[in-house]
């Protein structure tokens, strides 16, 4: 594992894992080697999510699992959205079942505002209510040029990762009202405080993210809904071969100032510290575990 202390003279081999690549987005995480970590063995939870219901989009791997599988852990039952990835989603309904929550699997396509509006009703009609939503799908095409950047990704990109953000908390907010200590958490990115000379369309989008939960946070202020992001660094999530070339998968995360990527599970305690009581005094705030960055936002 590359270790960024070892900068006198010594050289790092930088390869993390196996060379590998994914032909489609959002991806696997079935036919990951090795497969993401999403919760700590030694975890326990202690009901800081009691009785509460989740949406979480992305739901079925990756940051999105981990959450859903630690929000079972702490009491909290939970809707995941996935676009198409059924293998996935149903691992993940196994596992937070087996964490003692219930799992409602909804798939389809969050760019699409109807399926948004009818995500959201099922969870709170299936469940009675909703008190948490995580938007956390996203997804994103490295281009070397700006000029590469046709509409079509522009529109695709921005639809996925931005008005899908709008869409189902437009929806959400009624049911959020009904509820003390209900939250809005949103997954935005390093990106969007550091750039990316290689995803100028999806840092856009994630520094728009952040923008949309500042903003968001002060216009639910007054109706006791707390809005809150985590921006996640280098994360080892099917998202990443699905993404890059085998070589740099391979290498993914070395750059990090702790040397490697970060697993899921060390993301998704962030989220259940804003969905709980603990984070009451707080809102309009960004989370960022990425490994050491140090990005000042």
């Amino acid at each position: 594992m590359a270790n960024k202390s070892k900068s006198q003279g010594e050289s790092n081999d930088e390869t993390q894992r196996p060379a590998q690549s994914q032909s489609h987005q959002p991806g696997d995480e079935h036919r990951m080697s090795p497969e993401p970590v999403s919760v700590r063995e030694d975890y326990v939870g202690s009901d800081k999510l009691k009785g509460k219901v989740a949406l979480i989009t992305g739901g079925d791997s990756g940051i999105g699992r981990s959450v859903a599988i630690l929000f079972a852990h702490e009491g909290a039952n939970v809707a995941i959205v996935y676009l198409n990835e059924d293998q996935d989603a149903e691992e993940t309904k196994r596992r937070v079942e087996s964490a003692g929550g219930k799992c409602l699997l909804i798939a389809g396509d969050i760019g699409d505002q109807a399926f948004c509006e009818a995500a959201v009703a099922k969870t709170a009609k299936h469940f009675g209510r909703l008190d948490v939503l995580v938007n956390n799908a996203a997804e994103q095409h490295p281009q070397k040029e700006l000029s590469a950047i046709k509409e079509s990704q522009l529109i695709k990109t921005f639809r996925t990762n931005l008005f899908s953000m709008f869409y189902c908390c437009q929806a959400a907010v009624p049911h959020l009202r009904k509820h003390r200590g209900s939250s809005i958490i949103n997954t935005t990115s390093v990106t969007a405080y550091r750039g990316s000379p290689g995803l100028l369309d999806y840092s856009a989008t994630k520094g728009a993210n952040v923008s949309f939960t500042r903003s968001l946070s002060q216009n639910l202020v007054d109706d006791g809904i707390r809005v809150n992001a985590v921006a996640p660094g280098p994360i080892w999530t099917p998202l990443i071969p699905a993404t890059f070339p085998a070589e740099k998968v391979a290498k993914f995360g070395s750059d990090a100032p702790m040397g490697r990527a970060g697993q899921p599970f060390e993301c998704g305690g962030c989220y259940v510290f804003l969905a709980s009581d603990d984070a009451s005094y707080m809102t309009g705030q960004v989370l960022h575990p990425n490994g050491g960055e140090i990005i000042n936002g």
